[in-house]
């Protein structure tokens, strides 16, 4: 187990796992957990032994949002939310060629769903509530939430969801799509765990390939998509995959 302020990095197995851990304010996320989620998510990317990565909150929520206590330590509000971004933890997060698991309870709000939904399968505890309160807050979301969320959920759904800033359940966010999979809140972990050793011991190159087709290819038209499928398993199935 590594050492950090705001997370706790570990490894078990092929598997590591990062939880936030910031329990005292229900895991918001802060510059110091902007700095050791990069510290951690660099580890992951460099270590050959590590074949998926599982993603968690401590207490009762797995991400409240972004802590807004320090917006009154910076001249503006938008000073504080560009200082907050300045590491491209999200870049580092779809960056990996690894398989990733979020497993989220409690309360996952704004950049808590945010990083979510730049992880690769989503599952949540039934009793989860979710949010996306920026605009209602006179702000948009910094973290990729006006991109990613109508990838997953439609442009229709995403503007109810980002105008509003509503709270929703965890059935109504597998219905959208932003989720992939609901279990009771006893099971989540292990859940997490259980899916997380089953993706890590799955063919890697083969698993790099997919990720790589899904990410690439979304922005291509069906053609090129197509020859890029074809190129990609040609690399896989060379590796031996």
């Amino acid at each position: 187990m590594s050492q950090f302020d705001t997370i706790i990095y570990e490894k078990h197995g092929a598997v590591a796992r990062i939880s936030l851990n910031r329990p005292q304010v229900l895991n918001a996320y802060n510059i110091q957990m902007r700095d050791d989620l990069s510290q951690a998510l660099a580890a992951v990317a460099d270590d050959p032994d590590v074949a998926s990565l599982l993603i968690t909150g401590e207490g009762r929520a797995f991400c409240s949002g972004a802590d807004l206590t320090e917006f009154g330590t910076a001249p503006s509000q938008v000073v504080a939310r560009r200082v907050r971004w300045q590491r491209d933890v999200w870049g580092q997060l779809l960056g990996l060629d690894r398989p990733v698991v979020c497993a989220v309870h409690g309360y996952c709000i704004g950049s808590g769903l945010e990083i979510a939904l730049m992880c690769d399968v989503r599952m949540a505890a039934k009793d989860t509530v979710f949010a996306m309160p920026e605009v209602q807050l006179g702000m948009i979301p910094a973290a990729g939430g006006s991109q990613t969320i109508p990838r997953s959920a439609g442009p229709s759904r995403a503007l109810d969801l980002l105008l509003t800033g509503r709270r929703f359940d965890a059935q109504e966010a597998l219905d959208m799509g932003l989720i992939t999979r609901v279990v009771d809140a006893d099971e989540l972990t292990a859940a997490g765990m259980d899916l997380a050793q089953k993706l890590a011991s799955a063919p890697r190159p083969a698993m790099a390939a997919a990720k790589q087709a899904l990410a690439q290819g979304l922005d291509l038209d069906l053609e090129r998509g197509l020859e890029l499928e074809a190129r990609l398993s040609a690399i896989a199935n060379s590796s031996g995959a």
